[in-house]
């Protein structure tokens, strides 16, 4: 199959490309590096760059060849940062998808699979989350994620297009051959954070928020490892021949902020110095999926399901590539 996908030189969207490219399916990436990085685009990977703002830009691309599906991971995608600027967040995420989704049915382009998120489910729900679980997103990066999924089902209910919608749970990790790793700038996500301050490259772990509703007052996640959320990329495509779909990506289980400091203690070996600071706005107390259905209808087993594993992908990739994207250390795996 020959495939589009947006976003693949971010975290994500280059472990997917991956996962295809491996799958025996022909990728090309579209980008604008604003977020990503060149040199996280599998090799094998044909690569644009191209906003996808730039509506002609990207017609052309669609128009270009015959494309079996599109997979859209581009996106604005910092909760705290949509709180401080909700109209640009809307805006942007809301019109390069819509130019993406418009483009695919002027194309005849009529399977696509969008990465959606978890931050759009409702805050008062403290119970498992189900895809039925009722939706009342806490920032306007979950809001403007909600809209395209509507988006999504005008355009399958008025033009076919099937579409597949992954709410992901808390990505992390890294592929465990160290080819892709995680390599924000700047760097937001608590597992590497933490663990570059367990490795002596930050001085001090700030933990966001110690009053909620929860045993320890942290926030409580489910974390799932890339490179499962890659695989269910694989299954849910082969689901939309027959259907348009939604799913839960998580592990159905949850572990608190500190929970995750002293697991990176642990695998690193290294006491790691961390303060409080205040909560950040749009942050949801819990985040725990329901994978069932996805289980049940497509037999998705995530390998990595307990964070020890997580972890110790993430600090491989992390020793191995010290500054991202940069030099490897090819003595890596044995300094752990």
């Amino acid at each position: 199959m020959r495939y589009l996908v947006t976003g693949g030189a971010g975290y994500i969207g280059s472990h997917v490309t991956l996962a295809l490219l491996e799958d025996g399916h022909d990728v090309t990436v579209l980008d604008n590096l604003s977020t990503g990085h060149r040199a996280a685009i599998p090799t094998g990977a044909r690569f644009r760059h191209v906003n996808l703002a730039d509506s002609a830009a990207l017609d052309a691309i669609l128009g270009e060849t015959h494309w079996d599906g599109v997979l859209h991971l581009a996106a604005l995608s910092v909760v705290g940062d949509s709180m401080k600027s909700p109209f640009h967040y809307i805006r942007q995420n809301m019109l390069t998808s819509l130019n993406l989704i418009e483009g695919c049915v002027r194309h005849q382009i009529m399977r696509f699979l969008f990465s959606s998120t978890a931050a759009l489910f409702d805050d008062n729900n403290t119970t498992l989350l189900s895809e039925t679980s009722p939706i009342n997103p806490s920032s306007p990066y979950g809001e403007s994620k909600f809209l395209i999924e509507r988006s999504l089902k005008w355009a399958d209910r008025l033009h076919g297009l099937r579409y597949g919608c992954l709410r992901y749970f808390n990505a992390a990790g890294a592929d465990e051959q160290g080819r892709l790793g995680e390599d924000h700038r700047p760097e937001t996500h608590l597992i590497p954070l933490a663990i570059d301050t367990a490795l002596g490259r930050r001085p001090l772990l700030r933990v966001a928020g110690n009053d909620y509703d929860t045993l320890d007052g942290t926030c409580i996640r489910d974390y799932i490892h890339v490179s499962d959320i890659a695989k269910a990329h694989l299954l849910v495509l082969a689901r939309l021949d027959e259907k348009s779909v939604t799913y839960n990506l998580g592990t159905g289980k949850g572990f608190s902020n500190l929970d995750v400091i002293r697991t990176v203690e642990r695998v690193t070996g290294q006491s790691l110095p961390w303060t409080w600071c205040p909560r950040r706005k749009g942050d949801r107390a819990i985040l725990i999926t329901d994978p069932s259905r996805i289980r049940k209808e497509l037999g998705w087993r995530p390998r990595h399901t307990e964070i020890e594993s997580i972890i110790e992908t993430a600090l491989r990739w992390r020793l191995r590539h010290p500054d991202g994207y940069g030099t490897p250390h090819k003595d890596a795996y044995q300094r752990i």
